[in-house]
């Protein structure tokens, strides 16, 4: 294998460092505006006061949509700041999402702050949340050509 193939097929320093910020900066997307909304409703007493139990399901489908939306917002930032495989990225953050979910879900559901469908359902969407993002940047990249 010469070096002009070596360096073409393992992937450099500055192409690794760029993917990493890729997912990072997908996964700061997600948090910052889940946490902010999460906020925001609390402020607003939309939302009962942080430490207590949620029960109520309309209040729960609100933060799966929003949580959702924001799910795929990041996993399409992945995706765009990806230097090379988008789609990767993308499904990356959505396994670093899958792993982070299912272990809150782990943590929460015998805490009993609401019911467990909820934290199931944030561990069901984040791969599909995560190729929808994904698919989302390949569209957009395939209409501006």
């Amino acid at each position: 294998m010469t070096n002009q193939e070596t360096q073409e097929t393992r992937p450099g320093p500055r192409r690794l460092l760029r993917s990493a910020v890729a997912v990072f900066a997908g996964f700061v997307a997600i948090v910052v505006l889940s946490l902010g909304t999460d906020q925001i409703l609390h402020m607003l007493e939309v939302y009962p006061p942080w430490g207590q139990p949620m029960r109520d399901p309309g209040l729960l489908l609100l933060a799966l949509a929003y949580r959702i939306v924001y799910a795929v917002i990041g996993c399409y930032l992945a995706a765009r700041l990806a230097p090379r495989n988008p789609m990767r990225h993308a499904l990356v953050l959505g396994a670093v999402g899958l792993v982070l979910s299912t272990a809150g879900a782990v943590a929460t559901i015998p805490m009993d702050l609401g019911p467990a469908w909820y934290p199931i359902a944030l561990v069901l969407t984040a791969v599909p949340c995560a190729w929808l993002g994904g698919a989302l940047h390949r569209t957009r990249d395939a209409g501006g050509r």
